[in-house]
């Protein structure tokens, strides 16, 4: 585990995942989460403090994989260009500046940018 980041208020909770060694691993909140979307590979697992019904559709399901990209502005044109399916693009609802798709079986991807995680840490 890189880093673990909790949004109570918004009732979830985000695990970084990666191969490293703990000991350079910064102890700044801040330094932490620049140094965590700095390695190569990382995955980002999401974790909704609130259980859905058995019923409820893929749509709906409360967990993604995250995918960090340099620049979201760009990478969602280039899914537009391929015709992605989008569930959100950056600027729509609360949070500004990612976005989600849907991988052709219907899961959402978070598509998200080092700078922006770090904004609201």
């Amino acid at each position: 585990l890189l880093q673990k980041l909790d949004f109570p208020s918004m009732k979830f909770s985000l695990y970084f995942m990666g191969y490293e060694d703990k000991k350079d691993i910064p102890e700044d909140i801040k330094e932490k989460t620049a140094w965590t979307f700095s390695r190569k590979a990382t995955l980002e697992l999401t974790q909704r403090k609130v259980r859905l019904p058995e019923s409820s559709p893929r749509e709906k399901t409360s967990g993604h994989i995250g995918i960090a990209v340099p620049d979201v502005y760009a990478a969602c044109k280039r899914f537009e260009e391929l015709g992605v399916t989008f569930v959100k693009k950056p600027d729509d609802g609360k949070m500004k500046g990612l976005a989600f798709i849907q991988d052709p079986d219907g899961y959402w991807i978070e598509i998200l940018s080092p700078n922006t995680m770090m904004s609201i840490v």
